[in-house]
């Protein structure tokens, strides 16, 4: 694993959007930097950075999805255990979906499928992922966390595999296919 990289992305406006305010208010409360437990992760923080649309947002968080579920329901938002298993909750504000997830470890995997464990280890989620730019992740304050080299693999256009790209195909079959539309 290559040294913890940090730079912003400044308050973008999907961030500041209603909707999106309302899941990191219900979440965060007034944390917002490296001690909110609540990250943006993936496609949105990659393709911020990128300068491209943001189609969707995917967040991470070392709470456990009932902890998700009860701080959602709490402020009013809906909670939908969407994989719950996974430790996905769906949280919706003004009718958008923002897929939640608790960090995690795959501890068996069948080939498209994985039998995880909860952790506290933004690092350890990070090494699971699939491709260097899809674990990056961003605190509500803008900064972004890179724990496996992602930054420089935006910078310098590649899409690359964290660890060993065979481990990485074995554990999930379908990121052959990711690679090569995210190649694309």
């Amino acid at each position: 694993m290559t040294k913890k990289n940090i730079k912003t992305i400044g308050l973008q406006p999907w961030v500041q959007a209603d909707d999106t305010q309302a899941v990191i208010q219900a979440i965060c409360g007034d944390l917002r930097g490296a001690e909110a437990p609540l990250r943006f992760v993936g496609g949105c923080v990659r393709n911020a950075l990128l300068g491209h649309d943001i189609n969707d947002i995917d967040l991470a968080t070392p709470l456990t999805p009932d902890e998700v579920t009860e701080r959602l329901e709490k402020a009013g938002l809906k909670a939908i255990p969407t994989g719950i298993e996974h430790g996905t909750v769906t949280a919706v504000a003004n009718h958008k979906p923002f897929e939640i997830t608790t960090l995690r470890e795959d501890v068996e995997t069948d080939g498209r499928r994985a039998v995880v464990a909860f952790t506290s280890d933004w690092a350890v989620d990070a090494s699971r992922r699939d491709f260097t730019m899809n674990a990056l992740y961003a605190a509500p304050d803008g900064t972004v966390y890179d724990d496996v080299g992602g930054l420089a693999d935006l910078e310098h256009n590649r899409v690359r595999f964290i660890g060993d790209p065979a481990q990485r195909i074995t554990e999930d079959a379908l990121r052959i296919l990711r690679f090569f539309r995210i190649h694309a």
